[in-house]
């Protein structure tokens, strides 16, 4: 069996490519940074690193890797590839379409064994939004034969890869724990048998579980740690402020999610307690620009912090802690992350009450507006009386 993976970085390493080797899968890794295509290839292998107090070595082997500059090589590994799957970020699936656009387009005129697509994103619905860009390059014909042999089942992954080096450049470090949920509907054929993997008849509640608790407290702590001045998210949340906040967010959130869908109160209480364990991990060096990059999306409307929060308005539930959280965001200034030095200039340029809406789909009129006003400027207060008595 073949699997091709699209993104050979930490993720894709460390947690996609090490499950499906570990299933028996031989890995074809894509990836446009010669560098580690080429490094790859020689060795054929890497070393996985579990951070934690055994620090056990996990051993990949019989993997290869091909440049994704190189389309025809690319189309030439889909025709036979038994899976595909990606870790490249949202971002880019748009960017990865139109090689596996014209992979499929050649694959479903010459066979026709089913194949499945998982797109192993950071985001709802990552497969669909991968199968939207791809028919933007099918001609109608190939979109119906494709529809026939070729499955896009959404998934969610939850497994925390920090920002890393290593003399090794192919090692990586990932924490003990993982999940990787994949939907049945809408795949096509034999389910694949990947060692790990849970297969559920609806996706939804785990997508959100997800990215309304972990996502949520990952970036409500690295939004507030990068404010206050701390590098790592460790760090961060041994701030009784910043730890009591992230806490008091997802109790938020559980509030949405435990009425929305079957988890019980008790059920997610354990959840966000094993998530806060998670994020204290000592054995993982994350940093906060790492986990707060890319706060134009973080900000969107459907993602983890505004949208929990629109929605527990209209339960009647005011999400103060979530409204820090995303005020935190718009101070999040880091001059490396092109995203945040939008909103900083737009900020600058049209002042923050005009900036809120643009980012957040959140109008002067709804109750959350000046909620994040507010939360804002105790921020600000708080930060002044913090260095008053750091002086």
């Amino acid at each position: 069996m073949k699997a091709l993976h699209f993104g050979a970085g930490n993720i894709g390493r460390g947690f996609i490519g090490a499950l499906l080797s570990r299933s028996g899968y031989e890995v074809c890794f894509v990836d446009v940074v010669s560098e580690l295509v080429d490094e790859i290839n020689r060795r054929q292998e890497y070393t996985v690193e579990i951070a934690d107090a055994g620090n056990k070595q996990i051993h990949v082997s019989g993997v290869r890797a091909i440049n994704g500059q190189d389309v025809n090589a690319v189309v030439a590994e889909m025709m036979d590839a038994n899976l595909v799957t990606t870790a490249v970020g949202p971002n880019v699936l748009k960017l990865i379409a139109p090689t596996i656009a014209k992979g499929l387009a050649e694959r479903v005129n010459k066979n026709v064994q089913p194949l499945n697509i998982i797109a192993c994103e950071n985001a709802i619905g990552g497969s669909s939004m991968l199968k939207e860009y791809v028919y933007q390059h099918l001609s109608e014909a190939d979109q119906r034969k494709v529809d026939e042999l070729v499955g896009f089942p959404n998934a969610a992954v939850d497994r925390i890869v920090p920002l890393q080096k290593h003399e090794d450049k192919l090692r990586v470090a990932v924490e003990p724990f993982y999940e990787w949920v994949v939907e049945r509907a809408n795949m096509v054929g034999e389910v694949p048998q990947i060692e790990g993997v849970d297969y559920v008849p609806n996706l939804e509640p785990y997508i959100e579980r997800k990215l309304y608790t972990v996502n949520t407290g990952h970036a409500t702590a690295a939004y507030l740690g990068y404010y206050f001045g701390y590098k790592a998210i460790a760090a961060a949340l041994r701030d009784e402020f910043i730890q009591n906040t992230t806490k008091q967010a997802l109790m938020e959130t559980s509030r949405l999610l435990t009425t929305k869908y079957h988890f019980s109160s008790e059920e997610q209480e354990r959840y966000i307690e094993k998530i806060m364990n998670r994020f204290s991990n000592p054995y993982l060096s994350d940093v906060v620009t790492r986990i707060g990059r890319s706060p134009i999306r973080k900000l969107g409307p459907n993602d983890r912090l505004v949208g929990p929060a629109v929605q527990l308005l209209k339960l009647g539930v005011t999400p103060e802690h979530l409204c820090i959280g995303i005020a935190a965001a718009f101070q999040f200034n880091y001059e490396y992350d092109e995203e945040a030095v939008q909103i900083q200039k737009d900020i600058k340029e049209k002042g923050l009450a005009e900036t809120i809406p643009l980012y957040t789909g959140i109008g002067s009129d709804s109750p959350l507006f000046p909620l994040i006003m507010e939360k804002v400027k105790m921020l600000n207060a708080l930060r002044a009386d913090r260095s008053k008595y750091m002086k």
